[in-house]
């Protein structure tokens, strides 16, 4: 069984991403991983550059700003790196620059990379998510927001990024996955307020003008946090590449959880109430097709 990593990436500097951790985070159970490095006002191909591993193949590009519809750039870079990897590869496990795997999963998911190799039926594999908002210490969830993803799928021609790179398509159509007990953290959130209102104008750039921008996400100091559903202490430990950075952070979130999560619907809360007792979240958009296994 063969293995490749792949993402995308600009700007990683300019825009603090946790790219390197992302990278090594999954690094160990790759024979190689692949990087498209889009030009950058920074110093991000030196940063890729400077990862210690004859696993590593970079590829550069050119992003054409002029896709915003949808967020289409970023399924167009993703598949760069996709199909960059090289023939004789069977899975291919994509990583953001945001993101990050726990050394605690990488066994259970090289068991069922191989469990899965010869059931063909089986197009890739979907993890759990965990988004961190605000700081390292708490994760957020919502109901407007991912809760599975698509990381790991099959070397096929016909694969292919959606969208703005949330999942996978197979010739246009959902792909068939198993949903593994594996998670992947999600640290784009995790910045200071005023970070995190950059964080907002700099993405929503590669989905509207300037002057929408502009318009909707005025620049201020302070974060609206209204976005997440509720904020929960996380009381488990981060990956072990991250702890450098998890260590040097600077500031606290100002934001009291349990205040926040009173704040909901009574609608919103009775879905979050059926889910937490179910595990069923009752109307979700599913970005695949899960076998029952």
């Amino acid at each position: 069984m063969k293995v490749a990593g792949f993402t995308f990436i600009r700007n990683a500097v300019k825009n603090d991403y946790t790219i390197l951790e992302a990278i090594n985070s999954i690094l160990p159970i790759c024979d190689e991983f692949v990087v498209a490095v889009g030009k950058s006002e920074d110093e991000t191909l030196a940063l890729i550059q400077s990862i210690n591993s004859p696993k590593i193949k970079i590829i550069e590009t050119v992003w054409d700003d002029s896709l915003r519809e949808g967020g289409a750039v970023f399924a167009v870079e993703t598949d760069k790196a996709f199909q960059a990897i090289s023939e004789d590869v069977d899975w291919a496990f994509y990583i953001q620059g945001d993101e990050c795997v726990h050394e605690k999963y990488l066994d259970t998911i090289k068991k069922e990379m191989e469990l899965c190799l010869n059931d063909h039926k089986i197009e890739g594999l979907l993890f759990n998510y965990k988004h961190f908002y605000g700081s390292y210490d708490y994760y957020a969830e919502s109901r407007r927001w991912y809760r599975r993803e698509i990381r790991i799928i099959r070397n096929l021609p016909q694969m292919h990024s959606y969208k703005d790179a949330q999942g996978f398509r197979y010739d246009n159509r959902k792909i068939r996955v198993k949903h593994i007990d594996a998670c992947i953290y999600h640290y784009g959130w995790v910045k200071p307020p005023s970070g995190l209102v950059n964080k907002v104008r700099n993405f929503n750039a590669f989905y509207q003008t300037e002057e929408w921008i502009n318009e909707n996400c005025p620049k201020q100091d302070e974060f609206d946090f209204g976005n997440a559903d509720r904020l929960l202490i996380f009381k488990d430990t981060h990956a072990s590449v991250m702890i450098p950075r998890v260590e040097k952070t600077n500031w606290k979130l100002n934001i009291d959880p349990v205040g926040k999560n009173k704040k909901l619907s009574f609608r919103r809360k009775a879905l979050q109430w059926f889910e937490d007792k179910t595990g069923i979240r009752a109307f979700e958009y599913k970005n695949y097709t899960i076998l029952n296994k």
